[in-house]
């Protein structure tokens, strides 16, 4: 089977090129088959050593996360409707399979026997951690419930994950389903010729002739910043904003509202029946917050400090776009617009001109110098391995001494099919446990615009930032020295400390050092002038009252919303966060929730917060290379020790303070968004 079917060959980099959703039901056939003897057989003997009662399980659990790894990564960047149906299945397979090991007392009693042998406590720490980790999961996941309440807690588990991946589904096909041909090009106007040659390509690949706008990221952006054509950035706001709902173009057609209230619904009676009052008090339970009383507090303080910001920040866009634009009336759909006409009048700052800068190749090359200077790496290009997509690269992460040291699969360019968003994900863990030594290795995925008949593909400096902010996840993996996988890079790592590393990294895109080693226009091939960065700089805080308090929007509409005290009607609830924090109100038509993929499809339901409460850590962890120098390779070697290195071996606030030797200053954060005074 291993030869017949790539996805057993687990040991291995995925054999993309050779799998299909047909292989998917028959390898996981045989690994639960493998997975169940394993379980079987540790309930049977009851050994009551790690080598004998933990690494059996670890290697089985392994087998099964590196298929379902190349599986969903398929289906994230890869989609079609066979590969969509053979994944939905095997998700329901795997969710049902791990909460019956979750529930599973006797395996649970074999752990836990093996935690209290007096050889337990000589264990290296990451073995210990690993064990207890997995007994607290076996506690969440009902092991101490009856029978009746585990199996129901069981079918609300195997329903959620449904649901879940239904949601992201209807997002994805509500993305893909509007478009709009263009045939004049005056329709345009404002529009770089770079965007014009993506619309253009657009409609070229579907045998079109004009300009096609879609709901692809790229295509959302540069008409909601450049478009001059208000009726055209108000239908694809609209198209945007309603995708997957009951409202918009395609009304119904894709609407997540039932799958909203039962996933809600679901999470409540989860949490109830391991005993949490609410969905909040179970998701804190493996995060550094202590209570939702106090991620409220922490949100409520910050939009204190923010709201006076950003609602200066709309009063002043509000008067230009009346006086310069003659936009009397600012609309949501004019704010990315006017804001980008106001950046220029006030900092001389085109965003179309910054991005002839930063051609994704050049990006690339300085990239990847500032991987070598901070950590001592470099990435190596492997043609024989074996890929799903002509965009697609894979690279040896390579140390000093010329030896690979973990992978990285890189997917920078959005498409039809592909997941919006960027994110990194696990392709194979780091494991060591005498019988096989795995190197870690990512992927990284990002949603920029493609290369034009004319040009390359232009980066935006916001686009930099995301590129910087997923390098640090897959830095998180990539340098993992713990060889346990449940305890490795962002794996177990508290969840709102798991942005520490990629925020710390997005800081690194307002260095003119850096910024301009991924530079060089794409013309001409000069860097980025320094005037240019000057100005870059000068606006870099421009309108930071307006962004964070959207993400004190979000983060304060996701707790409203689980903790259930203002109901659970979403679009209710977000208005209540609104009616408390917002300063730009959407229209009653808009449905944000229904695209909501990180709550609803992904990691973040009662932990939306985890970008801003990370953001404390990763701001004050950043003057830490700044202090000495900002490239400096010893800030990199003792960050890449004690935070990266390290994984969920040991509680996160422990890894800051080894890394910075204090607990963090909540001011950096402030002082990052230009909120604050450094030296206040």
């Amino acid at each position: 089977m291993t030869t017949t079917n790539p996805l057993l060959d687990t040991r291995a980099l995925p054999r993309f090129a050779e799998i299909t959703a047909d292989h998917v039901a028959p390898a996981l056939d045989e690994a639960l088959a493998r997975h169940a003897a394993t379980i079987e057989t540790l309930v049977r003997d009851k050994p009551a050593t790690f080598a004998q009662a933990w690494l059996p399980f670890e290697r089985a659990e392994a087998e099964l996360g590196a298929i379902w790894a190349a599986v969903s990564h398929l289906h994230a960047v890869a989609d079609s409707p066979e590969l969509r149906a053979a994944y939905q299945q095997g998700e329901q397979r795997l969710v049902t399979n791990s909460i019956m090991v979750g529930q599973n007392r006797d395996l649970y009693e074999v752990f836990e026997a093996l935690a209290a042998t007096p050889e337990f406590a000589a264990l290296p720490q990451a073995d210990r951690v690993a064990v207890e980790h997995a007994l607290r999961d076996f506690r969440l996941s009902g092991v101490a419930l009856d029978e009746a309440a585990r199996e129901r807690f069981k079918a609300v588990s195997v329903e959620l994950a449904t649901l879940s991946n239904e949601f992201g589904s209807a997002v994805l096909d509500a993305t893909d389903a509007w478009e709009e041909l263009i045939t004049d090009e005056a329709e345009l106007a404002g529009v770089s010729d770079t965007d014009k040659a993506m619309f253009a390509a657009a409609a070229e690949a579907k045998g079109q002739t004009g300009w096609r706008v879609t709901l692809q990221a790229p295509s959302v952006n540069a008409i909601l910043t450049f478009a001059e054509n208000r009726d055209l950035r108000a239908r694809v706001y609209q198209a945007f904003g309603t995708r997957a709902s009951d409202q918009g173009p395609h009304a119904g057609q894709f609407d997540n509202s039932a799958r909203i209230a039962r996933i809600l619904e679901l999470r409540r009676e989860a949490a109830k029946l391991l005993g949490f009052a609410d969905p909040v008090e179970w998701s804190l339970t493996t995060k550094m917050a202590s209570d939702g009383a106090s991620v409220l507090g922490f949100l409520r303080d910050l939009a204190a400090r923010a709201k006076p910001a950003a609602q200066r920040d709309l009063d002043e866009l509000r008067a230009f776009a009346a006086e310069r634009l003659g936009i009397a009336d600012l609309q949501p759909w004019d704010v990315g617009f006017a804001s980008n006409r106001l950046r220029q009048a006030l900092y001389a700052v085109d965003e179309a001109e910054v991005r002839c800068y930063f051609p994704v190749e050049k990006v690339m090359q300085g990239w990847q110098m500032l991987l070598e200077q901070l950590f001592g790496i470099r990435l190596q290009q492997r043609g024989d391995a074996s890929l799903y997509h002509a965009d697609a690269r894979f690279y040896d992460v390579m140390d000093e001494s010329g030896q690979a040291v973990a992978g990285l699969y890189l997917d920078l360019f959005a498409r039809p099919g592909k997941r919006g968003g960027a994110w990194m994900g696990e392709a194979r863990p780091r494991r060591n446990d005498g019988d096989h030594a795995q190197l870690p290795v990512a992927y990284m995925v990002c949603n920029f615009s493609p290369a034009g008949p004319d040009a390359p593909s232009l980066l935006s400096h916001s686009d930099v930032g995301t590129l910087l902010h997923e390098t640090g996840h897959c830095l998180h993996l990539l340098l993992t020295e713990v060889n346990r996988p449940s305890i490795a890079g962002t794996t177990g790592f508290e969840w709102d400390a798991v942005e520490l590393p990629s925020q710390l990294m997005e800081d690194f895109a307002w260095d003119r050092q850096v910024l301009t080693a991924m530079s060089g226009h794409y013309r001409t091939g000069e860097p980025l002038p320094d005037d240019l960065f000057d100005r870059l700089l000068r606006a870099r805080h421009f309108q930071a009252g307006l962004f964070l308090i959207r993400q004190i929007e979000f983060a304060l509409f996701d707790m409203l919303l689980h903790l259930g005290t203002m109901g659970s009607d979403p679009v209710e609830v977000i208005e209540a966060a609104r009616d408390e924090v917002a300063v730009i109100r959407p229209p009653e038509w808009h449905r944000f929730p229904h695209a909501f993929s990180h709550i609803f499809a992904g990691g973040y339901a009662s932990g939306y917060y985890s970008y801003l409460w990370a953001e404390l850590l990763a701001a004050d962890g950043f003057m830490a290379f700044v202090e000495a120098g900002l490239l400096d390779r010893a800030t990199g070697d003792r960050f890449r020790a004690e935070v990266l290195a390290r994984g969920a071996t040991r509680p996160a606030a422990e890894s800051f303070r080894a890394f910075r030797g204090r607990d963090p200053d909540p001011r950096a954060m402030l002082v990052r968004h230009g909120l604050a005074d450094a030296q206040g």
